[in-house]
C-alpha cells in the first residue's frame, strides 16, 4: 500500500504515563516505540497528540469522592469511565516517551484540556460538540487519509479512528503499531466499531 503525500500520520498519546511504569500503563506501551520512529519516517506529515489535563480533571476518580479507577459514571456530557491521574499538565507522566524520535513532526495537539469534559479523540472532545481544530488543520494541508499509531487501541486511537471518519477522511490504524488496555472486552469491541465504521486495520508491513 504507497503512502499517498495527502497522507498523515497521527501518533496518539505515546506518553509516561500510559507507558508501563506510568498511571496508566497500557501493557507493553513502549514495545511500539521503534516501530513508530521507523513508520514516521515514511510520512511528510506527521501529527502528536498528546493527552493534556488540568489538576482535578473530570475523568480522573481522585475528582468524584466515593469513586474508583475504572467506575463508569454520568456527566453531563455521557457516560465517564473514571481513570487514574494520568498526563497532567507539565508532569513527568505527560510527556512524550523519552524514546520517541520524530523531530519532522510539525503539530502537537493537545486533548483533554477542559477540566470538565474528557477527549479520547483527537478529533473531538467527549460533549462530540467541541472540536479540538485537528481536522481543519489536516484539511487545509490537502489531508484526506490519516494513519494512526499509539495508544490505546481500545480507547483514544479507536475514536480518532471513528472521527476521522466521520469528518471525510479516508481513515487506517496500524494494528502493530498499537497496543490496548482491552478492559472488560474494550478491544473486541473497538475493532468491531472500526470495522463497522469503514476503518481500514493494517499491519505495517502494508505500508511502502
Amino acid at each position: 500500500m504507497p503512502i499517498s503525500s495527502r497522507a498523515a500520520l497521527l501518533v496518539i498519546d505515546v506518553q509516561n504515563d500510559f507507558i508501563p511504569g506510568g498511571k496508566l500503563p497500557v501493557p507493553e506501551g513502549d514495545h511500539i516505540v521503534p516501530l513508530i520512529n521507523r513508520l514516521a519516517r515514511q510520512f511528510k506529515q506527521v501529527v502528536i497528540a498528546q493527552d493534556w489535563h488540568p489538576i482535578g480533571h473530570a475523568s480522573f476518580a481522585s475528582s468524584h469522592p466515593g469513586h474508583q479507577p475504572y467506575d463508569v459514571i454520568q456527566l453531563p456530557y455521557g457516560e465517564q469511565t473514571l481513570w487514574p491521574e494520568h498526563c497532567v499538565q507539565a508532569t513527568p507522566g505527560a510527556e512524550l516517551h523519552p524514546e520517541l524520535d520524530l523531530p519532522h513532526a510539525q503539530l502537537i495537539i493537545r486533548k483533554g484540556c477542559n477540566p470538565d469534559i474528557d477527549s479520547y479523540s483527537a478529533f473531538l472532545e467527549a460533549d462530540r460538540r467541541t472540536t479540538t481544530g485537528l481536522s481543519g488543520y489536516l484539511k487545509e494541508r490537502g489531508i484526506d487519509t490519516v494513519y494512526m499509531v499509539g495508544l490505546a487501541l481500545d480507547f483514544c486511537v479507536m475514536y480518532s479512528a471513528l472521527d476521522a471518519r466521520a469528518a471525510g477522511f479516508n481513515a487506517f490504524v496500524v494494528r502493530d503499531a498499537c497496543r490496548a488496555i482491552d478492559m472488560n472486552g474494550s478491544l473486541a469491541a473497538a475493532i468491531d466499531r472500526m470495522q463497522g465504521a469503514g476503518v481500514g486495520l493494517i499491519h505495517s508491513t502494508e505500508l511502502t
